[in-house]
């Protein structure tokens, strides 16, 4: 999430500049200095092991956590650089930006490999047999949860959503949103035309082994199915946010997405040979 739109006092000193992005916590993440504050959620205390783990193993790619403010939110290092804001930037869609995602998103993976975690209370299980791949999975890794500096992707923000999972999962789900994997009818800017081109260079540039290509391609459909459940989850337990963008775009744009990906299917499978 980046971008200061307007300030509000924080009760102290400092200033309060809200960020911009995302749809759970919208309005409600603000910077504050060279921190970020963010609301605690009942799987914070996961996340914050997460957190705590990456910075121990040398990981650049996060931000750190840093405690708890007085008003009892998650208190986390601002990451400066940019996110793949509305409308797009033409840097944030290029074959290089999408590559550097992929390799981020492949440290990611190598530097939890030995934080295990199926002990801990997070938000969202993965169904099976994907919650079972000896990493954690990052789970929403859209456009406005990766920070990029000089058009490269250095790290991911919003862990809300992590989980024990799967590199097959996590490829999936990201190549879903950044190719993207969903009709040229519902994509208005430069990757209309390559949806298929793109989920190539992705799996290419992560480096998934061949044998686990068709695993990848299976599993996009069943992505594309949790990440709406969650939104649709989330507005039932009377998340304004996620009620307005299913009323508004999800619930149809979903549908649509749905049969594409059952229609493309064996397209996927020969894209990624």
């Amino acid at each position: 999430m980046r971008g200061d739109v307007t300030p509000t006092a924080s009760g102290g000193h400092e200033t309060e500049h809200t960020l911009i992005g995302g749809t759970a916590n919208r309005g409600l993440v603000v910077r504050v200095g060279d921190t970020v504050r963010r609301p605690l959620r009942p799987a914070s205390a996961s996340t914050h092991a997460l957190l705590v783990h990456l910075e121990a193993v040398g990981f650049s790619g996060a931000p750190r956590l840093l405690g708890i403010d007085a008003q009892g939110r998650e208190v986390l290092t601002f990451v400066e650089g940019e996110a793949v804001l509305p409308p797009y930037p033409l840097w944030g869609l290029t074959d290089e930006s999408l590559v550097s995602v992929a390799h981020l998103l492949r440290d990611f993976h190598d530097a939890t490999v030995d934080f295990g975690g199926d002990a801990l209370t997070w938000s969202a299980w993965l169904p099976e047999p994907f919650h079972t791949g000896g990493v954690i999975s990052h789970n929403d890794p859209n456009l406005d949860n990766i920070v990029f500096r000089e058009g490269r992707a250095v790290a991911l923000i919003d862990f809300d959503l992590s989980a024990p999972g799967s590199r097959v999962w996590d490829v999936a789900c990201a190549a879903r949103l950044w190719a993207p994997l969903r009709s040229d009818a519902d994509i208005d800017d430069a990757r209309r035309g390559q949806s298929m081109s793109r989920f190539r260079r992705f799996v290419d540039a992560y480096g998934v082994a061949h044998e686990d290509r068709v695993k990848v391609v299976d599993a996009v459909a069943t992505t594309h199915v949790w990440c709406y459940d969650v939104v649709t989850e989330g507005a039932e337990r009377g998340n304004a946010n996620f009620a307005e963008y299913w009323q508004a775009t999800g619930a149809a744009r979903a549908d649509r997405t749905q049969s594409w990906l059952e229609q493309e299917h064996q397209t996927m499978r020969a894209a990624l040979g």
